[in-house]
């Protein structure tokens, strides 16, 4: 049996060892943490995962298709529920036998059509070679914090970091404190604050974005705005169109952030940006977080913004995103794949014909639930390598390649994602299933188990449960919005 080698046990590596020992294959998992759970392992050195952290995305759309959640578990579940899933999916496949803990890959050396796999771990520094690779390593763990004036000597008590360096609100108690960024976890960490215990909270942005709250009606947000019909609606749609239909869409089910207090977004949110948050700007319409525009400088324990006025504050988190890790990789490698620290050239975000037998997961930033995405980046590799669907040939991977240049800084939406990766492995239902069963997905949040309907590893009962998910989590009808 020809062993695949993957790099990290996170929500990728995972998903990758599921299908790829389906297709025939021996994965061996490489973990460089004590346990598996990637971001979600709170205690991994490498996660950005708080204590008080809940998911920002709803069960049904924070899982993999073949495994549901514990009925205990809420609609957010916490982050440690998201590690326990993990475990008992690893579990539930048998493949814990096949994870290296306390194992980190150190360095990837091309050795004619195989590749050398340099490790540390218990055991020392030992190399071993593959035909073929998945490098499952995220792209959420090398912090990114902006070059800005005078903070090297910003003297506040509390000094800056990194969201991904947040872990305890009691820290911040009684301080004033600054939170730069406007993506989820700036807003969140900024709520979190604002609720528990900090003195002043203040939030600075570049451009205010559009901000949808996690429930509308007491319905997971997914199901609105992440669906196989607005999917297909915004593949056909012009851009003007889409931008337009979203603003609309925004503005009936939260609101413009002026309208609390924030500041006025650009009018086309495909400048503005989108941006998600159950508690941000109820705080600021009660004052308990104050807006400001971005930062000038730094002097002492004050920030100073760029419309003049400044505050004195004791600390500083950075929500600034993130720049890519492939730290293993050498010079010619990165070459190869056009490492720019934000980006990587992949075909179709997986492949590259310069490194043929290696295949990436989750090498992009993307507004909504990863889980769906990286389930299905997961089948097109192992359904590829097991010759299940065609193998994609080097002009079609130099093609899109440079279709990922053309697109590099694009904005990416999860439900667009997932059905890009079905439509390669061959799961996309469009065509193979009844008008009954088309409406009930066009109007369900897309979730893994709308690609487990048709083609190979489909589930007889994927029609009932999602059924069942449209019941608990779907928009509801009119008549019971009444009850």
């Amino acid at each position: 049996m020809e062993a695949v080698a993957i790099i990290g046990g996170g929500p990728s590596g995972i998903v990758a060892a599921r299908y790829i020992q389906s297709q025939g294959f021996k994965p061996e998992i490489y973990e460089s943490h004590s346990c598996i759970g990637g971001q979600w392992a709170a205690d991994n050195p490498k996660s950005g995962v708080w204590p008080t952290m809940r998911t920002n995305t709803a069960r049904m759309v924070t899982r993999f298709s073949d495994l549901d959640h514990d009925a205990d578990v809420p609609i957010f579940p916490r982050n440690d529920q998201i590690k326990q899933y993990l475990t008992r999916y690893l579990e539930h496949f048998g493949l814990a036998r096949f994870v290296s803990l306390n194992t980190s890959l150190r360095s990837v050396d091309r050795l004619d059509n195989r590749w050398k796999l340099t490790f540390e771990g218990d055991q020392g520094i030992f190399s071993k070679q593959f035909d073929k690779v998945v490098i499952a390593t995220g792209a959420f763990n090398r912090p990114n914090i902006p070059v800005i004036k005078g903070l090297d000597t910003f003297s506040g008590e509390c000094g800056s970091v990194h969201a991904f360096h947040y872990k305890d609100p009691e820290f911040y108690r009684g301080k004033r404190v600054l939170i730069a960024g406007g993506n989820i976890s700036s807003l969140e960490i900024a709520s979190d604050l604002a609720m528990l215990g900090a003195s002043k909270v203040i939030t600075t942005m570049r451009r205010q974005r559009y901000i949808m709250p996690k429930l509308v009606a007491g319905v997971p947000v997914e199901s609105y705005a992440f669906t196989r019909g607005g999917a297909l609606f915004q593949e056909q749609a012009s851009s003007e169109e889409w931008a337009q239909t979203t603003r609309e869409f925004i503005l009936t089910y939260s609101g413009n952030p002026a309208w609390y207090g924030a500041p006025e977004p650009d009018q086309d949110v495909r400048i503005a940006g989108t941006t998600g948050s159950q508690n941000y700007l109820n705080l600021v319409a009660e004052g308990r977080i104050t807006c400001k525009p971005w930062i000038e400088k730094f002097s002492d324990n004050q920030v100073h913004f760029l419309d003049g006025s400044h505050e004195e504050i004791d600390g500083v988190i950075f929500g600034t995103g993130y720049s890519l890790d492939l730290e293993f990789f050498s010079d010619e490698l990165k070459r190869d794949l056009e490492v720019d620290g934000m980006h990587i050239t992949l075909a179709d975000h997986t492949f590259s014909p310069k490194l043929p037998g290696m295949a990436f997961m989750g090498q992009w930033g993307q507004i909504g639930p990863y889980f769906p995405v990286l389930e299905q980046q997961a089948r097109y590799i192992a359904y590829s390598w097991g010759k299940t669907v065609p193998i994609p040939e080097e002009q079609a991977l130099i093609k899109a390649c440079q279709a990922c240049k053309e697109n590099k800084g694009e904005t990416l939406y999860q439900h667009l994602m997932a059905i890009k990766f079905a439509r390669l492995n061959k799961s996309d239902p469009s065509g193979s299933v009844t008008p009954l069963v088309e409406e009930l997905l066009n109007n369900h949040a897309v979730t893994g188990l709308t690609f487990r309907l048709a083609g190979t590893d489909a589930l007889d009962n994927a029609y009932e449960q999602l059924l069942e998910e449209s019941r608990l989590y779907g928009v509801k009808p009119t008549s019971l919005r009444n009850d």
